[in-house]
């Protein structure tokens, strides 16, 4: 019941990470013309959190997700 929505959430997941991990290199960070019209823009700082933030949260949680289903299966108790 529950795996096509985990598997939405994983597939939302991978792209957000994938996302995150390219950004820094699309846009040229030197030259704010690159990035002022992006969410988040005109300032970097918010550029980079708008783009890489999603991205760090989905590797977070589904890490913590992998690591919970790992020790269920095992049958760790924690």
């Amino acid at each position: 019941m529950w795996r096509i929505p985990a598997a939405i959430g994983v597939i939302l997941g991978v792209y957000l990470i994938a996302r995150a991990v390219v950004e820094p290199f699309v846009i040229d960070m030197s030259d704010p013309a690159t990035y002022r019209n992006d969410w988040g823009g005109p300032s970097l700082g918010a550029v980079l959190l708008v783009h890489l933030g999603p991205g760090i949260v989905s590797a977070a949680v589904l890490g913590w997700a992998l690591t919970r289903r790992r020790r269920r299966l095992r049958g760790e108790n924690r």
